[in-house]
C-alpha cells in the first residue's frame, strides 16, 4: 500500500465569505510546499480560485480540490484539501463537500465572529457529523478579539470551544500564540522568511496568570472525556504525558464533543504551520471514521464497506466539473477497495456499468494522472457518462448504494432566450453541462411563452452562471428580469369525487375515486398519500396510478400553475369497470379531480422568505430599519459587534432585488448584507391578488 490510512487526512476549509478560508488555504499550500508563491485573493492569483469569475470578483465559487503532504513528528502525513465557497448562493458546494470529507477546520473572522454563514456551514457539518477544528483568523485586524469569538462558538453555535492556543497581543500588536499544552510562547520572526520562522519564547509576564487559567480549562475539558485520565488529573495530573493528552483530545474531537480553537493571521503568514499540526494531529483518518454504510439495491439490505483497499470497491461521486483539456471530470470520494485506470464500475443509480478512462490526483484545476486511486483518497475520474452528484459507484460484482444527497430548492429564476440561431444550439448543450455540475440549478420551458426560464439560488448564482454561458461555451443570451419562485399551498381540507368515462370505438376508459386533499401535514413538501379503500372496490394495481396522477397534477397549482408546497391525499373509496378500467384511466381521473378539488380547498401564493443580516455603522440603521419596513420586512433583532450594529430580519424575497445597491445608497458603501433562504409563508392578500393578476397577462417574464 503506497500511504497507510492512518496518514491520511481528508479535510475541508469552511467559513463565512471574507473570513479568510481561501488565504488560509493558500498558505497551508505554500507551507506544505506545493506552491512556491502564495496566490493573494485580492490579486486575482489565489490557486484555489482558478475560475475567472473566482478571480475579478475575489470570491470562491467552486469547491477546489488538492493534495498536499506535511511532516509532523518525523511522520509524512498526506492531506486532502477541499476549498470551499463562503457565499450563501454556492452553499451547495458546502454541503456537498461535507458530505464526503473527515473533518474540517472551521475558519472565523476575529472581527466578524460568528457570522450568518458560519452558523449555516455549522449546521450542515453537524448533520453530516463532521468533526472540526477551529481557527480564529485576521488576529492583526483592528478590532480582532479572540475570546469574544470563543465566546460566540459556544453561544450561538452550541458548540464545546476549547482553547489550545491564546494570542499574544491583537490588532498590529500581534506577534504569536502561547501553546497552553507545552506552556512555551511561539512568537514568528519578523523577516522575508515569509513567516517561516518562528522561535519559542518564555510566556510574557503579564500572560502568565492567563495562561494558566485557559490550560486548566483546557486539561479539564479533556480529562472529562476520559475516566482514566481524570482520576490521574486528580490524583497525579504530572504523569499525564504529552502524547496520552493529545490521544483523548483527539478521541473527543473525533466523537464532537469539543473544538480546539487555534489563532493566526494567515495574510500575515502566522499560525498556519501550528495549524498544520493541529491538522494532522487532531482530525480523524480514514480508519478513525469506520466503516461506511450503504444499501444492497438488489436485496434491499444494509452492507458496510471498511476503509481498506481489500474490501469492493465503492467511492462517492461528490462533484461533476467540466474541464477545457479532459472533458467531464467526475471527483470521487473513494471509501473502499482500490479504483485502476480503465476498470468498470456500477452506477448504482442507474444499474449500469461504466468505464473509467483516467484517474487524477486534483490539485485545484490541475491533474496529475494516477494509475490507481485507493479507499480513503479522493480524485478526479474521466470517462463516465451517466453520472450524477450523489451517484455511488461500486464494484458490479458487490453492488452497494451509499446515502446520497438532498439538495435544497433554487427560488429565483431568470428567462433567457440566445441571440442568434448558432446561440439555440449552444444554449442546449451548455444548460445541460450547467445542470449536471450544479444540482441547485435547473432548467424548464415556460409551457405558455415557449421561454427558457433558468432557476437557481439567487441573484448571484444567475449572474456566474449566465457569465459563465458567456465565457465558456460561448453563448450569447438576452435575458429577463429575476422572478421569485412562487409555490402554492391548499388551506382547507375538501372531498370531492371524480368519475372519469370516456367511449370511443372498442374499450373504453372508466374510474372513479372518492377522495379528500388537504395541508401536508408539518415539515412535509412532497405528496403525502393516504389509501383507505377497502373492500377491493378499487384493484390493488390501480392505486399507484392514482398517487402518480396527484403527484404530477400538484406540480400545477389552481392558482397559476406553480408547484404545490405539499399535499396530503386520503383516497377512499372509488369503483371500476371490469373491461374499461385501466392504470391510465385512474392517473387521469387523479389529474382532473385534483384541478377540481384545488380550486375549492382555498389555494395562497407562497413566498421565499429570506433570513436577512446587515451590518452596520451605528448612524445608518435608523434608515436601514425604515427600509426593512418598507419591503415588508420583520426585524427580528439587533446586537452590537465589534463597534458596529447587527440587524437581523426576515424578508421576501420578492423585496430583496437589488438590495445591495439600495444598501449602498443608504450607508455610503459601508454597510454589508448576507441573505440565505429560511422558508415559504403564505403571500398577503392584497399583494397575492395584483400579482396574479400580472401573471394572467403573463408579463412575469418580461425581456
Amino acid at each position: 500500500m503506497d500511504q497507510d490510512l492512518k496518514y491520511t487526512r481528508n479535510i475541508g476549509i469552511m467559513a463565512h465569505i471574507d473570513a479568510g478560508k481561501t488565504t488560509t488555504t493558500e498558505r497551508i499550500l505554500f507551507y506544505t510546499g506545493i506552491t512556491h508563491r502564495m496566490g493573494e485573493v485580492h490579486d486575482g492569483a489565489a490557486t484555489m480560485d482558478w475560475m475567472v469569475q473566482e478571480k475579478e470578483r475575489g470570491i470562491t465559487i467552486t469547491s477546489a480540490a488538492t493534495t498536499s503532504y506535511w511532516n509532523y513528528h518525523d511522520q509524512q502525513y498526506k492531506i486532502n484539501i477541499i476549498d470551499t465557497p463562503g457565499h450563501v448562493d454556492f452553499t451547495v458546494e458546502v454541503e456537498r463537500s461535507l458530505r464526503v470529507l473527515d473533518g474540517t477546520v472551521a475558519v472565523f473572522c476575529a472581527v466578524g465572529g460568528v457570522e450568518p454563514q458560519s452558523e449555516t456551514v455549522w449546521r450542515q457539518a453537524d448533520k453530516y457529523r463532521v468533526p472540526r477544528l477551529a481557527f480564529v483568523n485576521k488576529m492583526d485586524r483592528v478590532g480582532a478579539d479572540f475570546f469574544r469569538v470563543v465566546s460566540e462558538i459556544k453561544e450561538k453555535l452550541g458548540a464545546r470551544p476549547v482553547p489550545m492556543q491564546i494570542p499574544i497581543g491583537s490588532e498590529d500588536n500581534f506577534r504569536g500564540v502561547i501553546d497552553l499544552i507545552e506552556r512555551k510562547a511561539i512568537v514568528w520572526v519578523e523577516d522575508e522568511t515569509l513567516g517561516v520562522k518562528y522561535k519559542y519564547a518564555k510566556i510574557p509576564e503579564d500572560l502568565v496568570e492567563e495562561t494558566e487559567t485557559w490550560r486548566e480549562n483546557l486539561i479539564e475539558a479533556v480529562c472529562e472525556q476520559d475516566d482514566d485520565l481524570l482520576e490521574r488529573f486528580f490524583e497525579d495530573r504530572e504523569s499525564i504525558t504529552v502524547e496520552e493528552f493529545m490521544e483523548v483530545t483527539r478521541k473527543a474531537v473525533i466523537e464532537l464533543k469539543i473544538v480546539p480553537v487555534l489563532a493566526g493571521a494567515a495574510f500575515k503568514n502566522k499560525g498556519i504551520q501550528r495549524l498544520l499540526d493541529a491538522i494532522v494531529a487532531l482530525l480523524p483518518s480514514p480508519l478513525d471514521v469506520g466503516a461506511v454504510t450503504g444499501e444492497n439495491p438488489y436485496i434491499k439490505k444494509e452492507e458496510d464497506r471498511m476503509p481498506d483497499s481489500s474490501e469492493p470497491f465503492a467511492a462517492l461521486a461528490f462533484k461533476i466539473a467540466t474541464d477545457p483539456f479532459v472533458g467531464r471530470l467526475t471527483y470521487l470520494r473513494v471509501y473502499s477497495g482500490v479504483i485502476r485506470a480503465g476498470d468498470q464500475v456500477m452506477n448504482s443509480r442507474t444499474s449500469k456499468k461504466e468505464r473509467i478512462n483516467r484517474l487524477y490526483q486534483m490539485h485545484a484545476n490541475k491533474q496529475n494522472p494516477k494509475e490507481k486511486i485507493e479507499a480513503g483518497d479522493i480524485c478526479g475520474a474521466v470517462g463516465l457518462k451517466d453520472i450524477r452528484t450523489g451517484d455511488t459507484l461500486c464494484d458490479p460484482k458487490h453492488p452497494i448504494a451509499l446515502e446520497t444527497m438532498v439538495f435544497p430548492v433554487p427560488v429565483i429564476s431568470i428567462a433567457i432566450e440566445p441571440k442568434t440561431q448558432d446561440d439555440i444550439e449552444r444554449l442546449g448543450m451548455a444548460l445541460n453541462k450547467l445542470t449536471e455540475e450544479d444540482p441547485t440549478f435547473r432548467v424548464q420551458v415556460d409551457p405558455d411563452t415557449g421561454q427558457t426560464i433558468i432557476n437557481g439560488m439567487g441573484e448571484l448564482h444567475l449572474e456566474i452562471l449566465i457569465d459563465r454561458l458567456k465565457r465558456e461555451f460561448k453563448v450569447e443570451c438576452n435575458q429577463g428580469i429575476p422572478q421569485v419562485n412562487y409555490k402554492e399551498a391548499i388551506t382547507v381540507p375538501y372531498e370531492h369525487r371524480e368519475v372519469f368515462k370516456k367511449q370511443t370505438g372498442g374499450r373504453g376508459k372508466f374510474a372513479d375515486i372518492i377522495f379528500r386533499i388537504e395541508p401536508a401535514d408539518d415539515g412535509i413538501t412532497d405528496l403525502q398519500f393516504v389509501d383507505e379503500v377497502r373492500g377491493g372496490n378499487i384493484p390493488r394495481e390501480f392505486i399507484p396510478a392514482v398517487e402518480k396522477g396527484f403527484r404530477e397534477a400538484m406540480q400545477n397549482g389552481p392558482l397559476a400553475g406553480y408547484p404545490l408546497d405539499g399535499l396530503k391525499v386520503t383516497l377512499l373509496d372509488g369503483s371500476y369497470h371490469s373491461v374499461d378500467s385501466d392504470q391510465l384511466s385512474f392517473e387521469i381521473a387523479a389529474k382532473i379531480g385534483f384541478r377540481h378539488a384545488a380550486r375549492n380547498a382555498a389555494p395562497v401564493l407562497m413566498e421565499p422568505i429570506m433570513a436577512a443580516e446587515v451590518v452596520t455603522p451605528e448612524e445608518y440603521m435608523g434608515d436601514i430599519i425604515s427600509d426593512f419596513n418598507r419591503r415588508r420586512g420583520q426585524v427580528e433583532g439587533m446586537e452590537s459587534r465589534a463597534g458596529a450594529r447587527v440587524i437581523k430580519a426576515r424578508v421576501p424575497l420578492a423585496e430583496k432585488f437589488g438590495y445591495v445597491t439600495v444598501l449602498r445608497t443608504l450607508s455610503s458603501g459601508r454597510a454589508t448584507s448576507t441573505m440565505e433562504f429560511s422558508h415559504y409563508e403564505e403571500v398577503p392578500q392584497e399583494i397575492a391578488k395584483s400579482l396574479l393578476e400580472k401573471m394572467q397577462g403573463k408579463t412575469l417574464f418580461v425581456k
